[in-house]
């Protein structure tokens, strides 16, 4: 004997969608992050995909900095294809209180023990574990925030370049007057390098095309040329090497000065143009200086 209304509540049963919770701190939103929630999205079919992410200060409290701050990490999972909802100051650890709260099936994350830094357990997802809610996910390999970082931190002096380039103060970068000199002429010189690197294969193209028509033999002529070449590059490097080292010296020179006359009058020379006009024509006056040579 069928009981009536029971067909009809378990097909509605199968319409409600399956609420999944995947948590995180996403900072520096990349691929890796999308590929780990479209997994939990595909998990179980007809999925409401929950995903929440720590405050600033929680965050600060239990991992570290971040570059975003908050709102930008919220935003971010908020223009994610696969997150129908963003939970905002999630907690760290997750409690049976919080998966009531937002009536959660089922939390998906990596199965690698996530370190509980609060000292309330060994593993953040360990409650739910324990109580059968727990649903894998796999990393993406080759990419996180901490690789992120580390490619930004290694080019280093490449980026502060790019965005002095771009306008930005060395004062915004944190960098000191010295320290942007000295980029900028390391800058020049590895750029000069690469010219005569390019010039020097033009060359050698050049050779090639004259000892086919002079009918002579090519080893000889690249034999001389590799000879004639190494000497104007041995030249070259020591001229460079000077240049750069003349120009540190009038810098540090006119900075022993300033600071001098900062004591003595305390003025604060550090937005004074003259720096730059002293940079640019200590650098004109040593090339024009070799060049007359």
């Amino acid at each position: 004997m069928k009981i009536e209304g029971t067909e009809k509540r378990g097909e509605e049963d199968k319409e409600k969608p399956v609420r999944v919770y995947a948590d995180g701190i996403y900072d520096l939103f990349h691929f890796g992050h999308a590929c780990s929630l479209e997994q939990a999205k595909k998990l179980i079919p007809n999925t409401y995909l929950l995903v929440g992410c720590c405050n600033d200060e929680v965050t600060r409290k239990y991992k570290g900095k971040t570059v975003m701050n908050e709102k930008e990490r919220y935003e971010s999972l908020r223009h994610c294809r696969w997150v129908d909802e963003v939970i905002p100051d999630a907690p760290w650890v997750i409690t049976q209180e919080f998966l009531d709260k937002h009536h959660i099936d089922y939390v998906a994350h990596d199965s690698l023990p996530y370190a509980d830094a609060s000292g309330a357990s060994k593993d953040v997802y360990e409650y739910v574990k324990s109580v059968g809610k727990f649903k894998e996910t796999k990393r993406t390999d080759g990419i996180s925030t901490s690789d992120v970082i580390m490619r930004i931190v290694k080019d280093y002096n490449q980026y502060v370049l790019r965005n002095l380039d771009r306008g930005y103060t060395r004062k915004e970068l944190g960098v000191s007057y010295v320290k942007e000199k000295r980029l900028r002429v390391d800058m020049g010189l590895k750029r000069l390098r690469e010219r005569v690197k390019k010039h020097q294969e033009k060359v050698g193209e050049k050779i090639q095309i004259v000892a086919k028509t002079a009918g002579m033999h090519r080893d000889e002529w690249v034999e001389n040329a590799d000879r004639l070449v190494a000497g104007f590059l041995e030249m070259f490097e020591e001229h460079c090497h000077k240049m750069g080292t003349a120009i540190r010296e009038r810098i540090q020179e006119r900075l022993k000065v300033q600071q001098f006359r900062s004591l003595l009058y305390n003025e604060d020379d550090d937005d004074n143009d003259e720096d730059d006009e002293f940079y640019e024509s200590s650098e004109e006056e040593y090339l024009n200086h070799e060049a007359v040579k």
